[in-house]
């Protein structure tokens, strides 16, 4: 059955969450007493305090007043769980119907255990609010007829109640009442018995972790589950897995909680002892004696085969572990759940487990919180400590096990002892922090997989993994597969751009990990990379062969001079990185084991001879004075992969070659002086890379460089002087990327269309020449109008590159003819920069881009129209087409979601927009003046736009000084309060619609925002809106929405403030609710509104499809 939980305050600490210390009943009995005190009730009652459960049973029949008595309503907070007897009449009472909703309250927020009893009723009855059950909703919705939240929530409460697991009267003992009672007593005393585990002494956040696996286990589907928790030590796995315990496990035939597997295992018997404990919690029996592991597991499939069984396994670190308890989903029955807590991704892929859990970091405001709770024993900060636990809390990275000790170690000190700790934490971590984080440190396999751990926690965080990767493996770590163990044993993580990655507090642990055996001897360290150590070992000459990392980062003004002599102990150097150091002394007492020379500001005009580190794999000597590499080099450097020069603005020539045979990257960006590149470069067989990048001198490339068949990336944007490319280009098979901006280039060779492999071309701001014909067989792709201006950078044809998915010629002087005729035959394009050029329309066949997803236009002045565009097309830029006089049909775009039209003057309509079955997120028309009231009206009358999440970052604006009055909130100015509605529906997004002026037409890049701010709570939440750029001064609107947080419930305080800066005058702004709530019994989200008193009829399952609702300023849904 399903079972929804809802979102329970973090305030609320008493719940089985925390263990429930001072129960003052063990259950609560909930029934109509003239169906049933007198025979099923009074039976059942003394049934129970015979079996020695202590039970609060009701025994005032006439209630008097509105609401329930207080001493109910403790009795029923009080309850380890309640019993709800269904009978016939039981719904004909509003105090039974009362009661309930408390008692499914405090399931929700206390996690109590609710058990129906269906007595002479049928479930469905229930459920549905059909027969007697409809009878008397009937008489309820005539008697509250101002009042029907209050009947929604009874609806609401019976529904999730009769979803729960219980008992039928009539399908259980054939109806025999004593053996109905007998068999109620036996289990709710084996539930007592089983008590729940204790997560955390303050469970912040935990709540939201638990719903998001619920989807992945789906509990009560007829198969068997195995989910993974996976996250670094101390992000909150375990505690997770208990609360999904405490939470499911009486929906099984048994469960077992196995704690501390890891531990568990390194004792004698370790996996018997935890065979014997699975079969035992799940038997309960004691007598479980297993001989060796394989009998074990012979046990657990013969006796757990047919049973469905809650096993949570927490701590794995080890496949045998997985072996002997759960290695096949056939060892237990259907419907069972097996939960792996790990640090190991690769053990839970070796299990081939269904789905994986990824704990992530707390959230600012949830982190704030639990350290709070901790350290000040409530939920936000002190006076006056505020900054300083911000501080911590900053420091902790959201890391759950940091913000608990820490904030436990900081109570009740003074604010000196904070700022004394918080600088300690700056240098030595938090022990406890330490030893826990370390567990997964220590149980990597070998030295090479530390080292590739430390090197990185050191020097390598935020580098580029294939420059880190080349390093490493030069050092003889075997990197790929080395990275691979530490990103599966959650040690590192890999950035969205490629870049390493990691939570500050491992990255701490590593860096104490090699303080700490010589923690007084920097010296002595393998690693150096804070400033003040670094700087006191070359001046004192203190280093030692133990070192094999050393960082030292000074400024280009610094006028520091150190011996070269300080190196000569250090032999076993391999990363090197001194920027703007200044070395006196001969190189010849650097290291010769060096795989890394990082020297930025490198102060000589070449590179010495006497310095030779012959395994060096990187040298980066950018913003150096070298006028050339080496004067006379003689030595071969084998192992180089990449040469970095950028910024060397006296370098004139490249070295030679010969002596860099298997260089894969050559970067001499910005090098301005730069006349040459060496012949011997056509030689590199293995180069991938060549960026040269504003070298403002260089003309040309040797025609050897053509014959690279490896040269993958090819950048030469900012050459200004750099006015060909040879014939031959079409010779560089592997070229998958050619950038040329900004260069003098006139044409394109013909050739290019050799390239089969290249994805990206960018030519921008390359004007080309001028055409004095053009071939009478070219028709235009474009609208084939004669111009004396038009250009042919590109070849007349394109046909050929069909791996292109990138072609940016922005301001490149295109008029109509100036265009590749074939142009719409790139298959693959997906991405079509047309910007700032002079073509005033676009041909039809535009529409045969079938996988085009981006087209700009932007700043084309002479561009009229724009034809049919592929349905493929995501994003559509004309702002400041000032003279664009029709669009397309938009309605045919399904997928697009963003339309810029900024300040397109001319343009009346915008076909299709405002009849499109789903709505494009980000909509900009400002500055369309001309645009017809008709269409304006049209526009604004979607509320269903809002409510669907267009403009969630507020991204819909368009001229207009009117808030469409489907807002209910509005007021003149940037500030608006009101006060969240009583509501049966979770708030689910604040839908919000300003009207605003601009004072200048360049809005400067103020960061512009919209912040909604709960007074009761004392939380904010914030959006960015209204970007900078060019702004008309008319009156526009903007709209858009903020999905939110559980931050906001009925009766809060709310403040929607915006602080658009100087620039912007706020004249009025309104505010638009959008609920959410759970009805029908399909999975589904929509966006409706339902009219007053019209909820859905009592034969509906009113438990599982999510409506959102919308309410009417007349405050009905």
């Amino acid at each position: 059955m399903a079972i929804r939980t809802a979102r329970s305050p973090d305030a609320i600490f008493s719940s089985s969450s925390s263990t429930h210390s001072k129960w003052i009943y063990d259950v609560f009995l909930c029934f109509r007493g003239e169906d049933t005190r007198k025979n099923f009730t009074d039976h059942l009652y003394f049934a129970l305090r015979d079996a020695g459960i202590k039970i609060f049973k009701d025994d005032n029949e006439l209630r008097r007043g509105q609401y329930l008595a207080s001493e109910l309503i403790r009795a029923i907070q009080g309850s380890r769980m309640s019993i709800i007897i269904f009978s016939r009449n039981y719904a004909a009472s509003r105090w039974c119907m009362e009661e309930l909703v408390e008692i499914m309250e405090c399931r929700r927020t206390l996690k109590q255990l609710v058990l129906p009893i269906f007595y002479d009723v049928e479930p469905s009855d229930v459920r549905s609010q059909t027969g007697s059950f409809a009878e008397a909703f009937a008489k309820h919705e005539e008697h509250y007829l101002l009042d029907m939240d209050k009947v929604l929530k009874w609806r609401r409460a019976l529904c999730e109640a009769a979803n729960l697991s219980g008992w039928d009267l009539r399908k259980t003992a054939d109806g025999h009442e004593a053996k109905f009672i007998r068999k109620i007593v036996e289990e709710i005393s084996r539930e007592l018995n089983n008590t729940h585990l204790f997560i955390a002494l303050y469970p912040v956040g935990v709540d939201s972790h638990v719903q998001d696996i619920t989807f992945g286990l789906n509990v009560g589907a007829n198969d068997i589950r195995m989910v993974g928790i996976l996250g670094m030590g101390g992000i909150g796995k375990t505690t997770i897995a208990k609360a999904i315990y405490n939470q499911f496990f009486h929906g099984f035939e048994g469960k077992s909680f196995l704690a501390n597997v890891r531990e568990t295992s390194k004792e004698p018997r370790g996996q018997v002892h935890l065979q014997e404990q699975l079969l035992s919690d799940i038997l309960k029996t004691s007598e479980i004696k297993i001989s060796s592991v394989d009998r074990g597991i012979n046990m657990i499939k013969e006796r757990l085969c047919n049973k469905a069984i809650l096993v949570i396994l927490d701590d794995v670190d080890q496949m045998e572990q997985l072996n002997a308890i759960c290695r096949r989903r056939e060892w237990f029955g259907l419907g069972s759940r097996i939960i792996i807590t790990t640090r190991d991704e690769h053990l839970l892929k070796e299990l081939e487990v269904d789905s994986v859990y990824r704990v992530t970091a707390m959230n600012d405001i949830d982190s704030l919180k639990l350290f709070s709770w901790h350290a000040f024993r409530n939920s936000y900060p002190i006076e006056d400590y505020t900054k300083l636990s911000r501080s911590v809390v900053a420091y902790c990275g959201g890391l759950p096990l940091a913000l608990e000790v820490l904030g436990s170690f900081l109570f009740s000190r003074s604010m000196l002892e904070w700022e004394s700790a918080l600088d300690k934490l700056k240098r030595i971590p938090h022990e406890q922090i330490q030893n826990k984080l370390r567990i997964s440190f220590d149980g990597l396999s070998d030295n090479t997989e530390k080292d590739i751990f430390l090197d990185i926690s050191c020097f390598f965080l935020g580098k580029d993994i294939d420059y880190v990767v080349k390093i490493l493996d030069g050092c003889g770590f075997f990197a790929k597969i080395g990275i691979s163990v530490l990103i599966q044993r959650c040690l590192l993580k890999v950035g969205e751009t490629n870049e390493f990655t990691m939570h500050d507090l491992l990255r701490d642990m590593g860096r104490e990990i090699v303080r700490e055996q010589h923690p007084n001897e920097p010296g002595k360290w393998s690693r150096l990379w804070l400033h003040e150590d670094a700087f006191d070992i070359l001046t004192n000459h203190e280093g030692t062969n133990a070192v094999e990392g050393l960082t030292l980062e000074l400024t280009s003004l610094s006028k520091m001079n150190f011996n070269s002599e300080a190196f000569i102990k250090m032999q076993r150097l391999r990363l090197l990185q001194l920027d703007h150091v200044r070395l006196t002394g001969d190189y010849k007492y650097l290291s010769k084991e060096l795989r890394l020379l990082c020297w930025h500001g490198f102060p000589l005009k070449f590179i010495p001879n006497d310095f030779y580190p012959r395994n060096v794999v990187v040298i980066d000597l950018q913003y150096s004075n070298l006028k050339k590499v080496w004067e006379s080099p003689k030595q071969l450097f084998e192992k180089m992969k990449i040469l970095n020069l950028s910024h060397s603005h006296y370098l004139s020539q490249t070295p030679d070659f010969s002596k860099l045979q298997n260089l894969e990257q050559l970067i001499l960006e910005d090098c301005t002086s730069l006349l040459e590149v060496h012949h011997s470069i056509g030689d590199l067989s293995d180069l991938v890379l060549v960026n040269l990048k504003d070298c403002k001198c260089l003309k040309s490339l040797p025609r050897s460089f053509y014959k690279l068949k490896s040269l993958e990336n090819l950048i030469l944007s900012g050459c200004s002087k750099m006015n060909n490319l040879a014939d031959n280009l079409g010779e560089m098979e592997s070229l998958t990327t050619l950038l040329a901006d900004r260069t003098a280039i006139r044409q394109v060779p013909f050739s290019i269309v050799q390239l089969k492999n290249l994805k990206y071309l960018s030519l921008c701001g390359c004007k080309g020449s001028l055409s004095k014909s053009l071939p009478s067989l070219l028709w235009s792709w474009i609208s084939p109008r004669k111009s004396p201006k038009s250009v042919n950078l590109l070849p007349a044809a394109l046909q050929g590159l069909n791996s292109l998915t990138h072609l940016c010629l922005w301001d490149c002087n295109l008029s109509d003819d100036g265009i590749p005729t074939d142009l719409w035959n790139l298959c693959s394009l997906k991405i079509l920069d047309l910007r700032c050029n002079s073509f005033e329309s676009l041909s039809t066949t535009l529409g045969g881009l079938s996988k085009l997803q981006d087209l700009k236009l932007g700043h084309c002045r002479n561009l009229k129209s724009i034809p049919d565009l592929p349905a493929s097309l995501i994003f559509l830029d004309a702002k400041h087409c000032t003279a664009l006089e029709r669009m397309p049909d938009l309605s045919k775009l399904s997928n697009m979601n963003g339309l810029s039209l900024s300040n397109c003057h001319k343009l009346v309509e915008i076909p299709g927009l405002v009849k499109r079955s789903n709505p494009i997120v980000s909509v900009h028309i400002e500055g369309c003046m001309n645009v017809s009231h008709t269409f304006k009206q049209s526009f604004l009358r979607l509320q269903e736009w809002v409510r669907r999440g267009v403009g969630r970052v507020f991204g819909i604006v368009l001229p207009g000084n009117q808030i469409p009055d489907w807002f209910t909130y509005q007021c003149e100015g940037p500030s608006l309060y009101f006060k969240v509605p009583t509501a049966d529906p979770i708030l689910n997004e604040f839908g919000v619609c300003v009207v605003f002026a601009s004072r200048v037409q360049v809005l400067s890049s103020y960061k512009r925002t919209v912040s909604y701010i709960n007074h009761t709570k004392n939380t904010v939440l914030t959006n960015l809106a209204v970007t900078s750029g060019q702004f008309p001064l008319e009156d526009h609107l903007l709209l858009g929405n903020r999905v939110l947080t559980n931050d906001f419930e009925d009766g809060d305080e709310v403040e929607v403030l915006l602080d658009w800066g100087p620039e912007i005058i706020v004249k009025k702004m309104g505010v638009h609710l959008v609920y959410e709530r759970v009805v029908d019994g399909k999975d589904e989200d929509h966006a409706i509104v339902v009219p007053a008193r019209t909820y859905p009829g009592p034969a509906q399952d009113l438990t599982r499809t999510r409506l959102r609702l919308v309410r009417d300023p007349n405050g009905t849904y």
